[in-house]
């Protein structure tokens, strides 16, 4: 199997078996493809190259219907329950008991509470709306609605990033029911713990090619890392593995706007799966954080924002007393910009213009006078932050929701940097991004360190960690791992440090 996007290949010429009533664990760092052979599996994204059979049948989905139709059915990492609909309607969705056009809610309901009493989800009532449901139980309700269909073939994406232990257990508890009516089941997880738990084979992809496929109890978590990385790092006998030397220690004056000062202490902050991460970063310092997707790095942001309420822990910014934000609007006047992962859902008004959105962050402190909006000041800073960001656009009145996926995250950024902040805070700023709007990007980073702000990035791309930061953090399973300049790292080291929070010596399977 072959994928290109353009002249990108994220998949090249990988080979794949799975066989009835097994679960085949796929593994593979960020990137690896390991999402995108389970998309074409499933009917969600076309074959560049290559060929697929079921039951030595020609398969080659269309669509995701062609692909349920075969038997096959995935539940993504990506949540596509519809909100508005009720848990009923959303596990019967294609398939709602009717009687001449009519659909039966006595039906509906009986059906629906049969498929979440097999994951013991007695509290989840089949009439709620699924926006009203937690995260955790909105996994559950999707997890449900594909065993409750018959099925040849089960794909699951990081399906218990939400899920807390027991409700991982249940869901163990059905995996191993589906592979003894043989079911096959593709099982994607960065934790490695659960696959020597629950996988027969493990498939390793690396850099879009195929590594290996074992059995998973031939396999030591460490040995499992070692061929994700690369096997950069020496095995010892019994798996363990030995770690090449570490670099030399960095200058004192390595970067020269570096002070002494502290701009951002986060010190034993929990919220949710985050659990007592503690650092700090310098007037000046960009500070990255790297991790694996789910490890916890976009809600160890949204904790220290307030965007999410932390559990405990305190937050202080630029020598102001120690505090946990309950609101944004508390971190927001504390010193803090923040710009968010999804720029549609949290960082847009996406039927607004340019012009609004710019001035967003920043519309009492400087766009306004004695309440009254100043539109002459909002247009001039919009076009000039148009032309430093080099954002294309018809004029700073084009509506956001206009503009390329690329444009739309210049103008998520540019409304922070219309705002005198202290510290701000980076969730994957260059995604979408072309390569010379990123440089620019990169540039006003060093703008911004040098003026003394802080600096904090969240990004999968290790490139522009390395490139960009002066330090560079690892979370793993919801923990900070480890804290080191730049220049001792290598992307290998993240790598296995991204897996420390997941590798275990001893199992009960």
């Amino acid at each position: 199997m072959t994928k290109r996007y353009g002249n990108v290949t994220v998949l090249r010429d990988v080979s794949f078996g799975l066989r009835g009533g097994e679960i085949h664990a796929l593994l593979g760092a960020n990137g690896a493809g390991k999402s995108t052979l389970c998309k074409m599996i499933a009917g969600l994204t076309e074959v560049t190259a290559g060929s697929m059979r079921i039951e030595g049948e020609v398969y080659a989905p269309h669509h995701k219907q062609a692909a349920e139709s075969a038997g096959v059915q995935i539940i993504q990492q990506e949540l596509n329950l519809i909100a508005t609909l009720t848990v009923a309607e959303n596990l019967l969705l294609n398939r709602l008991p009717s009687f001449a056009g009519i659909v039966s809610s006595r039906a509906l309901h009986r059906q629906a509470r049969a498929a979440l009493d097999r994951l013991q989800l007695d509290d989840v009532d089949t009439h709620a709306v699924v926006s009203e449901l937690g995260v955790g139980h909105r996994q559950m309700v999707e997890i449900a609605a594909a065993l409750a269909r018959e099925c040849k073939i089960l794909i699951l994406d990081e399906p218990t990033a939400a899920l807390s232990g027991s409700e991982t257990q249940l869901l163990f508890d059905q995996l191993r029911q589906l592979r003894d009516r043989g079911v096959g089941m593709i099982y994607i997880s960065h934790r490695l713990d659960e696959v020597k738990r629950i996988a027969d084979r493990v498939t390793v992809l690396r850099d879009g090619r195929h590594v290996g496929t074992e059995t998973a109890e031939s396999m030591s978590t460490d040995q499992m890392v070692q061929r994700m990385s690369g096997g950069l790092a020496d095995e010892r006998p019994g798996g363990e593995i030995r770690h090449h030397a570490r670099a030399p220690e960095v200058s004192a004056d390595e970067s020269d706007h570096r002070k002494d000062s502290t701009v951002l202490a986060v010190e034993g902050l929990c919220c949710g799966m985050v659990r007592d991460v503690s650092f700090q970063v310098r007037t000046g310092e960009t500070f990255g954080i790297a991790g694996l997707v789910g490890s916890g790095r976009t809600e160890l942001l949204r904790a220290i924002f307030g965007a999410d309420r932390a559990e405990s822990g305190r937050v202080c910014i630029a020598g102001k007393p120690p505090t946990r934000f309950a609101h944004p609007s508390q971190a927001v006047a504390a010193g803090l910009a923040m710009v968010t992962e999804d720029r549609k859902q949290n960082g847009l008004l996406l039927q607004q213009s340019i012009r609004c959105n710019t001035s967003l962050s920043a519309m009492f402190k400087r766009f306004s006078r004695f309440g009254l909006i100043t539109p002459m000041r909002e247009a001039t800073v919009a076009r000039e932050m148009c032309r430093a960001m080099e954002t294309r656009c018809t004029g700073i009145e084009q509506s956001v929701g206009t503009l390329s996926g690329g444009n739309q995250q210049k103008v998520a950024i540019a409304k922070w940097l219309t705002r005198d902040a202290d510290v701000f805070l980076f969730d994957e700023p260059t995604r979408g991004i072309d390569i010379g709007a990123r440089r620019r990007i990169y540039e006003l980073f060093d703008e911004l360190a040098s003026a003394g702000k802080g600096i904090v990035i969240v990004s999968s791309d290790l490139d522009e960690l390395m490139e960009t930061c002066d330090r560079i953090a690892v979370m793993s399973a919801g923990r900070l791992v480890e804290t080191r300049e730049r220049s001792l790292w290598s992307e290998d080291a993240i790598l296995q440090a991204s897996f420390a929070g997941h590798r275990t010596k001893n199992f009960r399977v």
